[in-house]
C-alpha cells in the first residue's frame, strides 16, 4: 500500500478545517499544515488533529504557497486538499481502495471536484476532473525500441472519487485584490489567469470590481490577440460600458464581438439591460433571446441560460403578457435546476 502526504494552505480557517481533516486522518499518513497569517483557531486545530503546521510569509502567490507545501511532504504521493473540503464515507471507501490498488506507473490520480455551482464558484460545471494526488518522487522512463526518448508526459489516472467543496462562500475579493496587485507591480498575467480575472467578474464581481480591471483589459487590445480572448475582452469592457452608461463603448465592443463566428451571450445579456434600463422592451427581448437561444457564453454558463431567461421573464412582465412571463420564469427555474445537477 502506498503513503500519502496530504498537503493544505490555510488562514483562518477555524470554521471548516476540522470538518475537512476528520474526513482524511485515516485516510493519509501525515497532514502537512502551512498557515499564511491566521488569526483565529486555525492552527488549534491542526494541531488536535497531529497536523505537521508551518509557517509561510504570505506573497500573494498560492504556487509559492503550494510549492512550499509539497517540499515538506514525505510520503510516496502527495494529496492537494483545501479545508473546505469533504470526502463522504462512500469516497473515503473508494480512496482507501486506491491506496491499496494504484499501479506503480501512475503519477497523478484526477478526481471529480463537486458542487462548484451551489456555492457560485469560478467553474462552469457542478462536477469537473481535477488533479488531486501526485507521486512525490518522479522516476524517469526511456520509451521507443529505437530512437529512444524519455517518457516527458506523466501517466494520468481518472478515478471514481468525489471531492465535495462546501465554501462558506467564494473568494472573489481575495483574488481581486491579487490580480490588482500583479498588474500595479507589472507582472505579466498569462492568458489563464486573464481568463480567470474575467470569469471571476462574471460569477461575482460588483460593478466596482469590473471598473477596477477596465483599464487593465482595455490594455490588453494594444496586442495581436486571437478571437477567443478578444471575446473575452469584449465580454468585460462591454459591461464597464453598461455600468457606466457609456453607449459609445458598448456599441463599439459589441458590434465586434457580434461579428464573429458566435458572439458572446455575456455580450448579449448586457446589451439587452441596456435596453431594458432605457424602457425599450421589444430591443432588449431581441437581445436576451440571442443570450439564451443563439449564442454561448464565455466565461459563465448562466449567461447563456438562467439570466436571460429570467431577464425576458421580466420584459415580458413589464410588457403585460404574463403568460409569456410565466412561461420564462419556469425556463429559467429549469436552467438553473439543470445547471446545478450536471455532469462535467
Amino acid at each position: 500500500m502506498i503513503t500519502v502526504s496530504a498537503c493544505l494552505i490555510v488562514k483562518n480557517e477555524e470554521n471548516v478545517l476540522a470538518r475537512c481533516l476528520l474526513s482524511l486522518k485515516d485516510l493519509v499518513d501525515e497532514i502537512i499544515l502551512v498557515d499564511t497569517g491566521s488569526t483565529d483557531r486555525t492552527k488549534a486545530v491542526g494541531e488536535q488533529f497531529g497536523c505537521r503546521i508551518f509557517d509561510f510569509s504570505w506573497v500573494d502567490d498560492f504556487a509559492a504557497a503550494r510549492n512550499f507545501s509539497f517540499d515538506k511532504a514525505e510520503m510516496d504521493y502527495i494529496y492537494v486538499a483545501d479545508a473546505d473540503e469533504v470526502i463522504d464515507e462512500e469516497n473515503r471507501k473508494r480512496f482507501l481502495h486506491l491506496k491499496q490498488c494504484i499501479l506503480p506507473e501512475i503519477e497523478i490520480v484526477q478526481m471529480k471536484y463537486t458542487n462548484q455551482l451551489r456555492f457560485n464558484t469560478t467553474y462552469n460545471f457542478d462536477t469537473e476532473y481535477r488533479p488531486k494526488l501526485f507521486k512525490r518522487n518522479r522516476r524517469f522512463e526511456w520509451q521507443d525500441p529505437v530512437h529512444e526518448t524519455v517518457r516527458l508526459d506523466p501517466v494520468i489516472f481518472d478515478s471514481d472519487i468525489e471531492i465535495i467543496h462546501m465554501p462558506e462562500g467564494n473568494h472573489s475579493k481575495r483574488d481581486f485584490e491579487i490580480f490588482q496587485k500583479l498588474i500595479k507591480k507589472e507582472i505579466p498575467l498569462s492568458k489563464k489567469l486573464r481568463t480567470m480575472y474575467a470569469r471571476e467578474l462574471f460569477v461575482s464581481g460588483e460593478d466596482q470590481d469590473f471598473l477596477e480591471a477596465e483599464e487593465y483589459f482595455a490594455s490588453l487590445l494594444s496586442e495581436d490577440r486571437e478571437e477567443e480572448e478578444l471575446k473575452v475582452i469584449q465580454c468585460v469592457l462591454t459591461r464597464c460600458g453598461r455600468i457606466r452608461h457609456d453607449a459609445d463603448q458598448i456599441l463599439k465592443n459589441a458590434l465586434k464581438n457580434v461579428a464573429c463566428k458566435t458572439a458572446s451571450a455575456e455580450v448579449c445579456f448586457d446589451v439587452g439591460e441596456y435596453f431594458l434600463e432605457k424602457g425599450d422592451l421589444q430591443e432588449a427581448v431581441i437581445w436576451f433571446y440571442n443570450a439564451a437561444y443563439e449564442t454561448d457564453s464565455e466565461l459563465n454558463i448562466r449567461y447563456s441560460g438562467e439570466f436571460p431567461l429570467l431577464k425576458l421573464a421580466i420584459c415580458y412582465r413589464q410588457a403585460g403578457d404574463m403568460k409569456q412571463s410565466e412561461l420564462y420564469q419556469e425556463l429559467a427555474r429549469k436552467a438553473a435546476q439543470e445547471q446545478v445537477s450536471g455532469d462535467e
